[in-house]
């Protein structure tokens, strides 16, 4: 966009139009101990060369070349070229929400794709394609569930990503929506049943539970649902990462699921924007925030889409809105759909497989250092894993550092209980000669401790 800078003279004549003598007098009304009275402290004015030599500078100063072994919600995967070629079309990046079906049948019909590939993987009857990313969806399902049960308490797990709980809290806390954490099995790093049965009551709503969870392990969703079902409670399912589903089997016994598809072709972007996603059955539909695209045929017989449902308080009477939510997510929605029609359904299985045979490698050659104990072990789970190691996680990832390895995630906000845990992630993008060359650093470094 180009910037045009007014003339004084134009300046002059706009203040005259509008009755003030000068710039200051459109700030009177603020106090003058807020007001700045100096001139602004800004380099001087630089030519185009000079401005793309500084940004090639300070890009100079990213972290390049590190390998990395985070996850915990946020993960790298490969991003097919072709993405970034289509999304980036005048038709999709300056598309706004299809309101006009019949100029934005190429959006709509995008995110009715989306929508049918998210309900494939998840099990699910129906799917929208408008959360802001997981955690925003998991706290909406909450309401959503709070909406269908007529109860106001809910059950969310300890494993459950620990921000995706800090965000449920902020939605919760002006909602009148009690929420009891219940703790996990110190031995297997899943949701402790016993408590969870203790738990749930005639007045809770909706239990929520993230498979594979924050530790990386696999819950037992059946077993999970049976429980709640017993007491007329909801099950909601929250899946951090959506590369699991090609392995793991979809939880089909859940109510609702709320998902995060940044794995789907979505670049880390320094943490966003991502893609949350809401998929329930057919019959929770109208209480299933966001918008929702459906196929129809007009009256010469043409396949065509439209925008079949759309609770938003924009549209309907406020008290009967579903969510507030007023961003358009279609275009890193369409990222997904394209990864998903890149991989099919083979890929996907195969691109999971991948992913589940580094973190096993992963795991077993870094367990294996002196002074390294990988907790949860005889658990399933997909490619995260937590290790305990003898010295603090702070020390250790500032030594993989100095090889330009980003090693795991410190749990000690979240699980001090733990000690000196940290999660550990390896996708199909960690290589073998990566993870040996982090084993030898943990190795060497923590036989010197």
């Amino acid at each position: 966009m180009r910037y045009l800078p007014k003339s004084p003279a134009e300046r002059v004549e706009m203040l005259a139009h509008i009755g003030a003598s000068s710039i200051d007098d459109l700030f009177s009304v603020i106090p003058a101990e807020y007001r700045l009275t100096r001139d602004v402290d800004v380099p001087r004015q630089m030519a185009e060369s000079e401005i793309i030599d500084y940004f090639k500078a300070a890009g100079a100063k990213n972290a390049v070349g590190y390998t990395s072994f985070l996850g915990a919600g946020c993960y790298r995967h490969y991003r097919p070229v072709i993405i970034d070629s289509l999304v980036q079309r005048g038709e999709f990046l300056t598309s706004y929400t299809p309101y006009q079906a019949e100029i934005t049948q190429g959006t709509l019909q995008a995110i009715f794709e989306f929508q049918t590939m998210i309900c494939e993987l998840t099990g699910m009857d129906v799917a929208n394609a408008s959360m802001y990313d997981g955690s925003t969806g998991a706290a909406e399902a909450v309401m959503m569930a709070t909406r269908i049960t007529g109860r106001h308490k809910s059950i969310v797990a300890a494993t459950v990503h620990p921000e995706y709980r800090e965000v449920m809290a902020t939605y919760a806390q002006h909602q009148g929506l009690p929420t009891e954490v219940v703790r996990y099995d110190a031995e297997t790093g899943r949701i402790d049943m016993n408590a969870l049965a203790a738990a749930i009551t005639e007045e809770t709503a909706c239990v929520l539970v993230q498979s594979p969870n924050f530790f990386g392990v696999i819950e037992d969703i059946p077993a999970i649902a049976d429980l709640a079902h017993a007491k007329g409670a909801l099950l909601i399912v929250s899946i951090a990462e959506a590369i699991s589903l090609g392995v793991v089997k979809p939880p089909v016994e859940a109510d609702i699921v709320s998902m995060e598809a940044q794995s789907f072709g979505v670049a880390i972007s320094y943490g966003g924007p991502f893609c949350g996603v809401i998929a329930t059955k057919e019959k929770y539909l109208r209480q299933m925030p966001g918008r929702l695209a459906g196929q129809t045929k007009d009256a010469d017989g043409n396949v065509g889409y439209v925008l079949t449902l759309s609770t938003r308080e924009q549209h309907i009477r406020r008290e009967k809105a579903t969510s507030n939510i007023c961003t358009n997510q279609a275009l890193v929605a369409l990222m997904a759909t394209i990864f998903l029609t890149v991989y099919g359904k083979e890929g996907i299985r195969d691109l999971a497989v991948h992913n589940l045979a580094k973190a096993d490698f992963a795991s077993k050659t870094l367990s294996s250092q002196p002074g390294v104990k990988q907790l949860f072990a005889n658990s399933p789970r997909f490619h995260e894993f937590v290790l305990q190691t003898s010295e603090s996680p702070s020390a250790l990832n500032d030594r993989l550092l100095e090889k330009k390895i980003i090693g795991g995630l410190d749990l000690s906000n979240w699980y001090p209980e733990l000690g000196n845990a940290t999660l550990w992630c390896a996708t199909e993008l960690n290589t073998r000669e990566q993870i040996e060359v982090a084993a030898g650093v943990l190795a060497t470094e923590l036989v010197k401790a």
